[in-house]
């Protein structure tokens, strides 16, 4: 059988030095892994030039793009290739987030081998995987949440809570543009701006426009 030529995308060297051996160590998944990348931008020009991969396995938190919106850049230029996300993500959302935007799979980096295996299988066949314990919309009508929730949330999950119109906002705040000047290079009201600001300090827990830029440099939001 001929082997699945695959990639990995993660920021991590030593993770994708480690997934690669465990792919070439098990036989029964056949996969042979042609190349790694750690950017979104580095994938696509990968791709590109090696039009025969077959299965992309990526994780969410990439530091040139948000992998929720390279997905369906993937998939509208290679409409048959498999996508597994494989992350630490495990919240509904993003689940269900992914495979809207056409990814074929999704696993946690905390499942077991055996639950890869098996999605590596699916996904290959045309199916769609979801590994245990994932859910797609709000298990028992709750928020999939851990009992303990963690004081410290990255950068990937911090972008999330704000919208597109909000991020943009923001990158002018820190650039320390006011209200007007907001609103003038962005065609909307400045009372919108106000509200728009209103909503990311809110969305960030900061009280203050210098706080808030602060905030948005350190966590690496712009």
């Amino acid at each position: 059988m001929t082997a699945i030529p695959s990639v990995i995308v993660d920021t991590h060297s030593i993770f994708r030095a480690a997934l690669k051996a465990y792919f070439d160590a098990e036989n029964a998944l056949n996969i042979a892994v042609v190349g790694q990348e750690d950017t979104a931008e580095g994938l696509l020009l990968y791709l590109h030039k090696n039009l025969s991969t077959e299965l992309v396995i990526m994780d969410l938190n990439l530091p040139d793009k948000d992998g929720l919106e390279l997905i369906p850049l993937i998939r509208r230029h290679f409409k048959k290739l498999r996508i597994l996300v494989m992350t630490s993500y495990g919240d509904y959302k993003f689940v269900g987030q992914a495979l809207k935007n056409g990814a074929d799979g999704y696993i946690l980096k905390s499942n077991e081998p055996e639950d890869l295996i098996k999605g590596i299988s699916e996904v290959m066949e045309g199916k769609t995987y979801i590994a245990p314990g994932l859910h797609i919309t709000p298990p028992n009508g709750k928020r999939l949440t851990n009992s303990k929730k963690s004081i410290y949330e990255d950068r990937f999950v911090i972008k999330q809570k704000l919208t597109k119109r909000e991020q943009e906002v923001l990158e002018l705040i820190t650039e320390a543009k006011n209200n007007k000047e907001i609103a003038k290079e962005l065609y909307i009201s400045d009372q919108t701006v106000g509200v728009h600001r209103k909503n990311i300090m809110r969305k960030l827990g900061v009280k203050n426009t210098i706080n808030l830029i602060k905030f948005a440099l350190e966590n690496q939001l712009v």
